[in-house]
């Protein structure tokens, strides 16, 4: 699958964040914060009004979808932006009602109406007296309506860009080796492969779609049946759609198997040799070597009147008696265009009378150029319109249940009787796929699971042809018109023309130019929305059987119907194979699986009930049990959003989930936080210490310092001199200078002297000054124990090492001074 790590992992319908706009650009520029990656608006209107919640914004058409930014709130409005090919009618002669809450002054007076096929009904208002409508109506008729098929959005990406991790032949292979219980070999191509057991062999004689142009390439047969048999028996189905299984048991050997309708004529009495072997092979094998042989059921899933009036075209039905041990069974499943017809008046009503209808009310609207009229409301007190809406809703859930009935009695029979049972419809390609897709979902738990899930779908809907291009109503490519480089992005000119390859009778020639939406309308039918819907039917009776939750299957229909990526495009695995959707479009289960990783383990797509231990085996509903009701996740969404949540307890849990999800990333914002200001106080701790280690350490020096200096004062004081230190400025000569003032005697030889006082300075010189030496100039000169024999030091004291004024630089002179005049050493 290729990836797609590049893309929003988010619902396109759905910005909840969008980038700032860029100042000083036009309108259409600064719509680039909400498009997708090679999205361009195409044209745009201003000022429009949404009737169906009354927002105003931005009407953009782009070459995907139709997108709506309200004014006010500068988001996408997912409610009024739809994808292109979702759009199933437009309709621009719409006129309402008067209504009360709006004046005559600003009653819209141009309108569209849009009406889709995921069951929304929008309008929109445009301003009077512009051309804003025109520009936005014949925009969308053109691009809803692409004339190519390489004109969809899905082929805008750069083809460098995809990455291919395996091919959808090579997850066929895959799925057809863990049917024979075995593993897929590492190989380099799948042709190189063989897979057979003792009753059944994969078969590639339709490699080149020879055999059937709408079958995949690889085909489960049973072992006795060679490929000339095959070909011999192709050409007794409706469109070469011979009896092939889609599902085998090895334990029981029962298998389900599909094909189109037999061409036994008007009077039901052609035969084929080549198709009783194909399909009596389909039974051959029984439970016990000694028991009776297998039973076989064939299916058919039309009316029993429908399959005798398709005798006109040579088709019909088998006859038991031609089958030995068989059994031909109708189910009375309507075809497509009744299909179409009850979801377009179910959509309808759910419109007229939800919480938001398409005019922002729940009143009635009449429609003027429709043929639709809407009847009153609930409480207009008109019960005919309950009766209406119950027949309405009576007929679709009538639908499904026959869908749903049918498939449960097919797994009945295969898981409890072991028997074999072969499907088919008139071309086998829908009721047919509806109905084998449903049991394969029963039998085998694997299909219930999102690997499972993915396997089934490209099984049962996409290699064996479900013609998705015709029932979704958008172009695909001709069987014999060209090489898909002659086709590759041509423009988009001349008309839709349907799939050759739907004829009943095979393959035809280039295919007529009539209009395209008259062609692909009458095709257009809710196949798939129908089996999602049976599906949502089994997740409410069993809700722990399935990995998936219904918020899945609504999300993987809207995926479908968007055509963004190129699984679902075209109607078959060789029109893939021609248009190379596969290497230039990008995978729809990567982005489904991008999301749930996003979301991790407790996104909304994962059923938390689901209990794969509990239900690992086959599901066989009861038929009292099988009463569907409507699905609310889909079908009410956009007219009820509060309702259609409200009774699901999937919801209920994702929202409850979603609260502690939220409430779990507060705390852990609140955690870090926590945590951030814990870091920084143990920051501040750290230097506080640091500070006060510096704070004791200056502290202690100080008191050294004051400790040597009260030492000094009382050395200087003991020599009767009064002390005052100031330290000096002069960083050269690093002295200490003390002034000692000492008290004149009565003598007055020295009258001259005016301050009375006698001054000494005494300087304290630093360790390094002083000399090494206790006999230098100043011991010679000024030392009072130096004798006339000299220094005696050490064995006399000395005035610089063995005194008090050791370390000290002394003024001698002054004390020469002193002890003469002072008579500083007393009297004798």
């Amino acid at each position: 699958m290729d990836g797609s790590g590049s893309w929003d992992a988010i619902d396109w319908n759905q910005i909840e964040d969008p980038r700032p706009r860029r100042s000083g650009q036009g309108v259409k520029e600064s719509m680039d914060d909400f498009l997708l990656e090679d999205e361009e608006v195409i044209a745009q209107g201003h000022g429009v009004i949404l009737l169906n919640n009354r927002e105003v914004g931005t009407l953009s058409v782009t070459n995907f979808r139709l997108l709506f930014v309200s004014q006010a709130k500068k988001c996408v409005v997912q409610l009024g932006t739809i994808p292109l090919t979702t759009i199933e009618k437009l309709n621009d002669d719409v006129k309402l009602q008067p209504l009360p809450h709006l004046s005559d002054k600003n009653r819209p007076r141009e309108l569209l109406q849009v009406i889709g096929k995921d069951m929304r009904i929008i309008v929109f208002a445009f301003v009077p007296k512009t051309k804003q409508k025109n520009e936005v109506f014949d925009a969308l008729r053109r691009y809803t309506k692409p004339a190519n098929l390489w004109d969809l959005y899905a082929f805008s990406c750069d083809p460098s860009t995809i990455k291919n991790d395996s091919e959808p032949k090579r997850r066929l292979l895959r799925e057809y080796f863990r049917l024979f219980r075995r593993s897929l070999p590492q190989l380099r191509g799948v042709e190189e492969v063989s897979l057979c057991n003792d009753w059944w062999r994969l078969t590639r004689v339709n490699s080149s779609y020879s055999l059937c142009s709408t079958y995949p390439s690889e085909l489960i047969v049973p072992r006795g049946i060679s490929d000339e048999d095959l070909f011999q028996a192709s050409t007794f189905r409706s469109g070469k759609r011979l009896p092939v299984i889609s599902w085998c048991d090895p334990g029981s050997g029962a298998v389900l198997a599909r094909s189109s309708q037999p061409m036994v004529g008007l009077m039901m009495n052609f035969r084929n040799n080549a198709d009783e072997k194909l399909v009596c092979a389909l039974s051959s094998r029984t439970t016990d070597d000694k028991g009776s042989p297998r039973k076989l059921y064939i299916i058919d899933a039309r009316p029993r009147a429908n399959a005798l009036a398709n005798g006109a075209k040579g088709g019909g039905s088998e006859s038991s008696s031609n089958y030995p041990r068989s059994e031909v069974l109708f189910l009375g499943i309507q075809n497509i265009h009744t299909m179409r017809d009850s979801l377009s008046r179910l959509r309808d009503y759910v419109d007229a009378h939800g919480s938001i209808s398409s005019n922002g009310t729940s009143s009635a609207v009449s429609v003027v150029g429709d043929r639709r009229n809407r009847g009153s409301t609930w409480g207009g007190g008109n019960l005919n319109s309950m009766t209406s809406f119950s027949s309405t809703l009576g007929e679709w859930l009538n639908h499904i249940q026959n869908i749903l009935v049918g498939a449960s009695w097919i797994a009945a029979q295969i898981a409890e009787e072991a028997a074999s049972v072969l499907v088919h419809c008139s071309d086998g390609w829908d009721r047919t796929t509806q109905l084998v897709a449903l049991a394969c979902l029963l039998l085998d738990p694997y299909y219930r699971t999102f690997s499972g899930f993915q396997a089934l779908v490209e099984k049962d809907w996409l290699a064996f042809g479900h013609p998705f291009a015709e029932r979704m109503g958008v172009p695909t490519v001709a069987e014999y018109g060209g090489s898909q480089y002659e086709l590759l992005r041509q423009p988009s000119l001349g008309n839709l023309s349907s799939s050759p390859s739907r004829n009943a009778s095979g393959p035809s020639g280039p295919s007529s130019n009539a209009p395209a939406q008259s062609q692909t309308s009458n095709n257009s039918s809710p196949i798939l929305l129908q089996w999602l819907d049976c599906i949502s039917q089994l997740l409410r009776l069993y809700p722990s059987a399935f990995q998936f939750s219904s918020k899945f299957l609504v999300d993987f229909m809207d995926c479908v119907l968007s055509c963004r990526f190129g699984n679902f495009l075209c109607n078959s695995e060789r029109e893939r194979e021609q248009s190379g959707v596969t290497s230039s479009c990008r995978c729809m289960w990567s982005y489904l699986a991008d999301l749930r990783a996003a979301g991790g383990s407790f996104h909304e797509h994962y059923n938390p009930f689901y209990d794969p231990v509990k239900h690992n085996s086959a599901l066989l509903p009861p038929a009292a049990a099988l009463a569907p009701t409507l699905w609310p996740q889909f079908y009410l969404r956009w007219t009820c959003p509060i309702e259609s949540q409200g009774g699901d307890l999937e919801s209920q849990w994702h929202a409850m989930n979603k609260k502690y999800a939220e409430a779990m990333k507060a705390k852990d914002i609140a955690e870090w936080r926590a945590k951030d200001i814990k870091m920084k106080m143990e920051s501040m701790k750290q230097d506080l210490q640091r500070e006060r280690r510096a704070s004791n350490t200056t502290l202690a020096t100080a008191q050294r310092a004051q400790r040597e200096n009260a030492a000094i004062k009382k050395a200087i004081e003991s020599i009767g001199c009064t002390i005052k230190f100031s330290m000096s400025e002069n960083q050269e000569d690093r002295t200490e200078v003390l002034s000692c003032s000492l008290r004149r005697g009565t003598d007055g030889r020295d009258q001259e002297d005016e301050n009375g006082d006698f001054s000494v300075s005494i300087s304290a010189i630093e360790d390094s000054l002083v000399s090494e030496a206790p006999g230098d100039h100043f011991c010679e000169s000024l030392c009072p124990f130096r004798t006339r024999e000299g220094c005696r030091w050490p064995d006399a004291p000395c005035a610089q090492l063995g005194s008090q004024f050791v370390g000290l630089k002394a003024n001698f002179d002054a004390f020469d001074r002193l002890s003469i005049q002072d008579c500083y050493f007393g009297p004798e």
